[in-house]
């Protein structure tokens, strides 16, 4: 039996990436382990969603291809400034619930007497990290290093469920992106994503970049086809940098 999982985890390690569906069996053996969107049953790791498979070792894990963003405590989201109260700001997050960002938990003391439109007003970006998950919305805290507010530059929007493969794994592909672009990016768990550059050629190379993997992402290969349309259209002060020639 320990032969034949042996075998089955290698047959599987040489198949590309593939796309689930629940109910489906997506490896058997009882040294595997069941991740996000995966139940067990009996010696068989189940689908439950509809999504992109990832393996990690023994784990296995499921990353959706549809779906609305659901806040989970610790989940970086990037949110934009509707309505503001005598105690903070409440925000838009891109899912069914709201965040409330309150005096307390914004960097520094500001006292309730300011006038908070001042602070962040309406329609303002802000990166914030999710601290509490209630029935009635979001509590977010501003006092992590990282999170503040998102002056100038692009904010653009894409599925939630593919904000793991715009990531990808350990930040290799936002980062190749950042790189490559020279851009600063910042990527909501929710699906909102803050681009900046130092002129508009550089954000909307990082743009098409990202929609790239977006809509390719359960394309075997990915990295590769990202890198190599990067690398056509560099900016030009990255191809002086590399030592290119025009």
């Amino acid at each position: 039996m320990e032969a034949d999982t042996k075998e089955n985890s290698e047959e599987h390690e040489k198949k590309p990436r593939q796309i689930t569906v629940p109910g489906e069996i997506i490896v058997s053996g009882t040294q595997y382990l069941p991740g996000e969107y995966t139940r067990r049953e009996g010696q068989d790791i189940i689908a439950t969603r509809y999504g992109l498979l990832e393996q990690n070792d023994r784990l296995f894990r499921i990353i959706p291809l549809s779906g609305v963003y659901l806040p989970r405590i610790g989940n970086t989201v990037i949110g934009k400034v509707i309505d503001i109260t005598f105690n903070g700001w409440l925000l838009d997050i891109n899912s069914p619930y709201h965040a409330f960002l309150t005096l307390a938990e914004c960097r520094g003391f500001i006292s309730k007497k300011e006038d908070l439109s001042a602070i962040y007003n309406f329609g303002d970006m802000i990166s914030t990290k999710i601290t509490n998950v209630k029935s009635k919305g979001v509590d977010v805290t501003m006092k992590d290093k990282g999170l503040h507010k998102l002056d100038e530059g692009m904010i653009i929007t894409v599925n939630s469920n593919k904000v793991p493969r715009v990531i990808g794994k350990a930040g290799s592909m936002i980062n190749m992106i950042k790189t490559e672009t020279g851009c600063n990016i910042i990527v909501g768990q929710n699906g909102v994503v803050w681009i900046r550059g130092e002129n508009a050629a550089q954000e909307l190379l990082a743009k098409e970049a990202i929609k790239m993997i977006v809509e390719k992402s359960f394309t075997d290969g990915l990295t590769e086809q990202v890198s190599s349309f990067l690398e056509k259209h560099r900016p030009k002060e990255k191809k002086e940098e590399k030592g290119e020639k025009e």
